[in-house]
């Protein structure tokens, strides 16, 4: 295993980082019906992955990872606390339901987080999270008092992602990225801000998509050929962490595939949409054009169900909000050129099945 600075924390993190909701036990509205890993047999998950170099374990707080917050807690109190290192976090964006968030997550870990991030930030809380006596000033003051090592900011947002660089309350983000989505990993290469700040990566298969396509060690590697810190994966067996970890990583020599190469891929069964979420676009609207195209890759790649769900959300609306445009600035701005008005009633007709 292979370690990375975090930013300016002075941490150093093994570049795959163990995410915990596949050791959750019980239902949560994410993921329902997962792993339902016994206490015993998550410990035994972490040991293993521990035993091969990782040092970072990225959780939630109970009950939006189910019960993996206090498995985290027993296993790091079973190795010795100072082993790891605890990323945190839980989605409250005001700093009084921040502040009792931290305490109750430092209550289900039995010891204090090292990275605590305000979770799922998007437009609607930015301001308020960002803003006086939001969750960002609750983060500081916890940090002053050691209730925490150090604050973050995860999120699907690009625009969000360089606020949090550009505020030094934030020590460390966390954003997503795999080989299909990976606008925004090539946004964050051309930014030096976020050279200063730790950054953790999530997604990278793609909710779980992409090993059906693409070989895990690919999947990895593409990742941390980013100038990021660790890429996050979810681990729930030991199968799972044999074949993330267990592996030689040689960058130089790593053939990192084109987005064309990833579309010829996925083109022998379904049309895909060549975005790859950079977010550049802009819909007068409100639209979140990336989102919807996210949900129809996803459809097409096996989660039908959960991609319906998103977008029967707001969908409909968007679609007829495409149709009455007239100016249609956000074809203006996608460096792939996609005729998205069109794109959109295809994605639309997807909820027509």
């Amino acid at each position: 295993m292979n370690y990375r600075m975090l930013g300016s924390t002075g941490l150093y993190v093994s570049e795959i980082g163990f995410g915990t909701i596949p050791i959750l036990q019980g239902n949560i509205p994410v993921l329902p019906n997962y792993f339902n890993l016994s206490e015993k047999e998550a410990l035994s998950v972490m040991k293993h992955a521990y035993k091969l170099g990782c040092n970072l374990y990225d959780t939630a707080i109970v009950p939006e990872y189910g019960d993996a917050e206090i498995k985290l807690g027993k296993f790091a109190a079973s190795i010795g606390r100072d082993h790891i290192v605890i990323s945190d976090k839980a989605r409250f964006f005001s700093g009084g339901e921040m502040y009792q968030a931290v305490e109750t997550s430092c209550e289900n870990l039995g010891t204090i987080p090292d990275l605590y991030f305000v979770h799922q930030v998007d437009a609607d809380h930015e301001d308020e999270v960002f803003g006086q006596g939001g969750a960002l000033d609750a983060l500081a003051e916890l940090k002053a008092e050691g209730k925490i090592r150090f604050a973050g900011i995860a999120t699907h947002y690009y625009d969000i992602l360089l606020r949090g660089a550009q505020d030094d309350r934030v020590d460390v983000l966390q954003g997503s990225g795999n080989l299909l989505e990976r606008g925004m990993l090539d946004r964050l290469r051309g930014e030096p801000l976020f050279q200063k700040k730790g950054f953790l990566v999530n997604k990278v298969y793609a909710a779980g998509l992409l090993p059906a396509k693409f070989s895990v060690q690919t999947l990895i590697d593409f990742v941390l050929s980013y100038p990021i810190s660790s890429a996050l994966i979810g681990l729930g067996t030991r199968e799972q962490i044999d074949t993330a970890m267990d592996r030689t990583i040689n960058l130089q020599n790593f053939h990192s595939p084109s987005f064309a190469e990833v579309l010829s891929v996925l083109e022998k069964e379904y049309t895909p949409i060549p975005c790859d979420r950079c977010q550049r676009c802009v819909c007068p609207y409100g639209t979140e054009i990336h989102t919807l195209f996210r949900q129809y890759q996803y459809f097409h790649l096996g989660k039908d169900h959960w991609a319906l769900k998103k977008l029967a959300l707001g969908i409909v609306e968007s679609a007829r909000h495409c149709r009455e445009c007239v100016q249609m600035p956000c074809m203006d701005t996608c460096p792939q050129r996609i005729r998205i008005p069109q794109k959109i009633q295809e994605v639309e007709r997807l909820t027509d099945r």
